[in-house]
């Protein structure tokens, strides 16, 4: 019996859970203004059901010290023995997007060695919701590179990084160059894994995400993520 071609067609559901912090900055509930908003990926140290061990991690230490910090800033926790989710992140930018004043076009993704993974699978899945991501100490896979080729991407990293070598980012680099992406690359001399707390304590970052914008020619997605 000759092979047959067909077609399946069945809808998928699930839930997802995930628990977060959420900052809202000065001014926010005064405003009618539309805010951009950073996606704040931890660590692996920060896994757990403690959201306090997020709470004193890069980017939120920021906002707990400057409340004006002019972002909406979400940062998730990763359950325990997990890594980050492609789905579950977009269904609470999604969550997110519906229930606060987000401008859809300055959506930014920023995280360190799990979370800098994490920032990379994010964009590279869905590069379209994203308007720049910033990528420290993380490892990511090449053949994501062929649908990063427009994205504003600046990564950091430690010279001496004995947790994630600075290859891994030096190669990816390498390799967004190949495929037409003049991505910024900040490598700090001798230093080693923790290099997301002096990124983090500085504003050139945050002046460059606002740079970006998302292209206009890029649709809002709302995907169902299954």
């Amino acid at each position: 019996m000759p092979t047959s071609p067909y077609r399946l067609v069945r809808p998928i559901s699930k839930n997802v859970e995930i628990q977060y912090l959420l900052h809202l900055p000065d001014g926010y509930r005064d405003s009618t203004d539309r805010w951009p908003l950073i996606l704040h990926l931890h660590g692996a140290g920060e896994r757990g059901d403690d959201l306090q061990k997020v709470r004193t991690f890069g980017l939120c230490r920021v906002c707990i010290r400057n409340p004006k910090f002019p972002f909406i800033v979400v940062s998730p926790q990763c359950p325990e023995n997990e890594f980050w989710r492609n789905d579950v992140l977009f269904a609470l930018l999604d969550e997110i997007g519906g229930k606060y004043n987000v401008d859809p076009d300055r959506v930014y993704v920023t995280g360190a060695s799990m979370g800098g993974y994490g920032t990379w699978s994010l964009a590279a899945h869905e590069p379209n919701r994203f308007a720049a991501i910033a990528p420290i100490c993380g490892r990511a896979a090449g053949l994501w590179a062929w649908t990063l080729t427009t994205l504003p991407i600046w990564v950091f990293h430690g010279e001496l990084d004995p947790v994630v070598p600075l290859d891994e980012s030096r190669r990816m680099i390498e390799i967004l160059r190949q495929v037409g992406n003049v991505a910024k690359f900040t490598i700090y001399p001798l230093a080693l894994h923790d290099v997301w707390t002096r990124t983090y304590r500085g504003t050139e970052l945050f002046g460059w995400f606002l740079k970006h914008t998302r292209s206009p020619n890029w649709p809002i997605c709302r995907p169902a993520h299954g």
